[in-house]
């Protein structure tokens, strides 16, 4: 498995080595001891989210900021996704900073996200499967969004106006907004 950085810290690309055969394809998608070699810290498994969209909803920017936060193994089963990591971490050398990578059903890189990182994605297929492991069970009184539409971030999305998003992604505050209301959580490092 080949692993890079993302680019803001505590984001990582993982890319499996796939075996085709007659058959069709197969691939370790995690791998614990690569996780850990490269967070330094176990990666605990608590909930498993699948998500399946239409071609450009977008969803997200969401976070938490629980302590120690909710962090996530992202992967695309099927069809295709624009992934963002977007660094909401108050005081992080990369706050406000944001990095994208398409995940798919043929390449098959998954997305390693540490808890206190944004995380939105938008459906470039006709339907998109996300398929997510997370640290830590859903709590919603510490789970955050900001607007993927905040143009001060600048998220270049597909077709912005024909997206559809939830009523709770399109009216969540900016990152100024959720700084201001003190909703963004700090940088641990």
């Amino acid at each position: 498995m080949d692993v890079e950085p993302l680019g803001i810290d505590g984001a990582w690309v993982l890319r499996p080595r796939q075996f085709p055969d007659d058959r069709g394809v197969f691939l370790e998608w995690l791998r614990q001891e690569h996780v850990v070699r490269n967070l330094g810290h176990e990666f605990p498994l608590a909930q498993a989210n699948l998500s399946v969209s239409r071609r450009g909803t977008i969803r997200g920017i969401h976070f938490s900021v629980a302590t120690p936060g909710q962090g996530k193994y992202v992967t695309c089963a099927a069809g295709a996704i624009r992934d963002v990591v977007v660094d909401v971490r108050v005081g992080s050398p990369t706050f406000g900073q944001w990095r994208d990578i398409v995940l798919d059903d043929n390449d098959r890189a998954c997305l390693v996200i540490e808890p206190g990182l944004g995380h939105a994605f938008q459906a470039l297929s006709a339907t998109a499967t996300v398929v997510y492991l997370c640290t830590s069970v859903y709590d919603p009184p510490t789970e955050k969004a900001v607007t993927p539409l905040d143009e001060a971030l600048g998220i270049d999305w597909a077709d912005v106006e024909a997206a559809t998003l939830s009523d709770k992604d399109r009216d969540a505050p900016t990152m100024a907004e959720a700084e201001a209301r003190g909703e963004l959580p700090h940088n641990q490092g």
